[in-house]
């Protein structure tokens, strides 16, 4: 009989999906759930933390089943850059405004890769900021700030 082991790499992805999932099914029970016909706030996090919890159950016995390869190297560039993005974007667009955010968000994501040269960082976050406007602004129609406060007055796009 063959020795009940568990692989290390895939057993805490699992826990960690697991967990996650829970703490949010807790956190979303606190939240009016409703039926699938008439959704109340928390149906739709409830779902998707069960979703997670079941994700991380399959990876489990796929750690109990399977060896895998050790974790290797961490991009610890591309994290830098990444993970710090979204969050500026978060803490920047009510001042800034819609369009300098998403234009320093791309150009800040746009260096974890370490063949990216300036130039192109600029072109493709510049393209990224165009393609935003033109969406949310002109085929979504949605309503927000193109230029925020800290920023001086800028003509009407």
């Amino acid at each position: 009989m063959k020795p009940f082991t568990i692989d290390t790499t895939n057993g805490i992805c699992a826990a960690l999906f697991i967990f996650l999932g829970g703490f949010f099914a807790l956190q979303s029970l606190d939240l009016e759930i409703g039926t699938a016909f008439r959704m109340g706030p928390g149906y739709f996090p409830l779902v998707l933390a069960i979703v997670l919890i079941l994700l991380g159950a399959i990876i489990l016995v796929e750690a109990v089943r399977f060896e895998s390869e050790p974790i290797g190297h961490v991009a610890w560039r591309g994290m830098l850059f990444i993970l710090p993005a979204p969050i500026f974007f978060g803490l920047t667009v009510r001042g800034l405004g819609f369009l300098p955010s998403i234009f320093l968000t791309a150009l800040i994501a746009s260096f974890a890769s370490g063949r990216m040269r300036p130039l192109t960082a600029l072109v493709l976050s510049a393209g990224l900021t165009l393609f935003a406007f033109l969406v949310f602004s002109y085929a979504l129609g949605l309503p927000f700030r193109r230029f925020g406060p800290w920023l001086p007055s800028w003509p009407a796009l």
